[in-house]
C-alpha cells in the first residue's frame, strides 16, 4: 500500500515538473525569438525517428492539457491532484485559455464533490477567475460567465440581467453563440427590453459565422415575416437549409422545420415530399429532437407520409420521443401498451397507467381523461372513484369534452377498445 501511494506521489511531482518545464521552455523561447534557427537539427535516421515520434506522441499528451480540457476527466492524476496541477500552472502563466480552462474545470469538478462547503469554495474560485477574465476581454469567458448566470448556476436562479450586457460584449470580441444569445434576449426581452430590429441585428451577425440556431431564427423570422422582418420565404427557406446542414443536438430544428414544409409545401419554392420529411424527421431524431421522433411514430403507426405501417418503429420512436417528455408521444406509448403489440410490446396496465401519467403531468387533456378512466376502472394500482372525479374535473376544466360527460353520467366505454381506423377509444 505505502509502495503505491509513493508510486502515485512520484508520478504526480513528475508530471507537475514537466509541466512546470514546458511552461518555462514556451516563455524562454518567446522571449528569444533569435534562437530558433539553433533549434533546426538535421532530421534522424527513420528507426529513431519513428521512436522519437512516440516519446513526442507520449509527452503531448501529457503536455497538451487535452486530459485537463473541461468535461474531460485525468486520466493521469487523480481529481485533488489533477486541481492543485491546473492551479499551479494557471496561476504562472499569462495565457487566458489555459486560465479560463482551469476555472471551467473547477465548476465541472465541483459539479461532483459532496461537500457541500469544499464545492461552494471551488466554485466561488472558479467564478472569481471567470470574473477577472472577462474584465480583461477574454470571450470565451465572458460568453460562459453568462451562461453561469442564465442557467441559476450562480444564484440558484436565473439572472439575465448579468448574463445579458457580458453576452453583448463577448459577441463584440467576435463570439458566434454569444450574438445568437444577445439576439434571444432582444427576441424575448431577457435582461433588456424587447428590440426587433436588434434581434435581427444580432442574429444577422451569429448567422454570417454560421451558427445553427441564429440561421434556424432567421429562417423562421424571415419564413414568416416575424419580428417586424420583411416576409421572404424564399429566403426563410435558404436559411433553414443552411442552419439543417449545421444541425447539432442543440440546435436541430431547422430541419423539423424544413420537414414540415416539404409536408405541405410552397408554391414555386418548396416542392412537397413524404419521404423526403421522413428523411429530415429522421435526422432531427437522431439528434434528439423530441418532435420529430413523436412524428415518426406517428407515421410508422398510421401509414402517414408514404410509411408503411410498422409497429416496431413506431413504439421506437414514440419511446425516444417519451424518453425526453414530449407529452403526446408519452400518451401515445401508453396507448400502446394498453393493447400492445404481439411479438414487439407486452400488453401492460401497468406501463400504460405510468406513461399515461406522465403525459398527465404535463396538463394534456386526453390524458387528464385516461387517468381518471384508468382510476375508476382499476387500471393500476388500484380503483378509487374520488380520485377518477378529481382527474375528470382536470380534464373537463382542459377542454376534454368525454370528461365532461363522464362527470355527467355517460358510461365509461370498454378497456382498450379500437375504432374502425385502429385508434384506441379510451386513448
Amino acid at each position: 500500500m505505502e509502495l503505491q501511494q509513493q508510486q502515485e506521489q512520484y508520478e504526480y511531482q513528475n508530471q507537475l515538473f514537466q509541466q512546470q518545464q514546458y511552461l518555462q521552455s514556451q516563455q524562454w523561447l518567446q522571449q528569444h525569438p533569435e534562437t530558433a534557427h539553433f533549434r533546426r537539427q538535421p532530421p534522424p535516421p527513420p528507426q529513431q525517428q519513428q521512436e522519437q515520434q512516440q516519446q513526442q506522441q507520449q509527452e503531448d499528451q501529457v503536455l497538451s492539457h487535452a486530459h485537463l480540457k473541461p468535461g474531460h476527466k485525468a486520466t493521469l492524476l487523480s481529481h485533488t491532484q489533477t486541481l492543485e496541477l491546473y492551479r499551479q500552472n494557471a496561476k504562472k502563466t499569462n495565457d487566458p485559455e489555459l486560465q479560463f480552462e482551469f476555472a471551467a474545470f473547477m465548476i465541472d469538478a465541483g459539479k461532483s464533490l459532496e461537500n457541500l462547503e469544499a464545492r461552494a469554495e471551488l466554485f466561488d474560485e472558479a467564478m472569481k477567475l471567470l470574473r477577472k477574465l472577462a474584465t480583461s476581454g477574454h470571450a470565451e469567458s465572458q460568453h460562459y460567465l453568462a451562461e453561469c448566470y442564465a442557467s441559476g448556476f450562480a444564484k440558484g436562479k436565473p439572472d439575465f440581467d448579468k448574463a445579458f450586457p457580458l453576452w453583448v460584449q463577448a459577441s463584440k470580441h467576435g463570439h458566434p453563440d454569444a450574438a445568437y444569445r444577445t439576439g434571444r434576449c432582444y427576441d424575448e426581452g431577457l435582461g433588456t427590453r424587447k428590440d426587433n430590429a436588434r434581434a435581427v441585428q444580432f442574429y444577422r451577425k451569429a448567422a454570417s459565422a454560421n451558427h445553427p440556431g441564429a440561421m434556424w431564427r432567421l429562417g423562421v423570422v424571415t419564413l414568416y415575416g416575424e419580428l417586424g422582418a420583411t416576409e421572404s420565404p424564399r429566403d426563410g427557406v435558404k436559411w433553414l437549409k443552411r442552419s439543417s446542414q449545421a444541425a447539432t443536438p442543440e440546435f436541430p430544428f431547422a430541419l423539423y422545420e424544413l420537414a414540415q414544409l416539404h409536408e405541405r409545401g410552397i408554391e414555386n419554392i418548396v416542392f412537397i415530399d413524404p419521404e423526403y420529411s421522413v428523411s429530415l424527421y429522421s435526422q432531427a431524431a437522431e439528434l434528439g429532437h423530441a418532435a420529430s421522433a413523436f412524428r415518426l411514430g406517428e407515421c410508422w403507426e398510421y401509414g402517414k407520409l408514404n410509411c408503411k405501417q410498422d409497429p416496431r418503429l413506431s413504439i421506437h420512436y414514440y419511446t425516444l420521443a417519451a424518453q425526453e417528455e414530449h407529452p403526446e408521444a408519452c400518451f401515445a406509448l401508453a396507448a400502446w401498451y394498453l393493447v400492445g403489440s404481439p411479438g414487439i410490446l407486452p400488453q401492460s396496465d401497468g406501463e400504460a397507467f405510468i406513461w399515461a401519467k406522465r403525459a398527465a403531468d404535463h396538463g394534456l387533456p386526453k390524458a387528464l381523461y385516461a387517468m381518471g378512466y384508468f382510476t375508476e376502472a382499476g387500471i393500476g394500482p388500484s380503483k378509487d372513484m374520488e380520485l377518477a372525479i378529481e382527474w375528470y374535473k382536470k380534464a373537463a376544466q382542459a377542454g376534454d369534452k368525454r370528461a365532461a360527460q363522464r362527470l355527467e353520467g355517460v358510461p365509461l366505454a370498454g378497456k382498450g377498445d379500437k375504432d374502425k381506423d385502429e385508434k384506441c377509444t379510451v386513448m
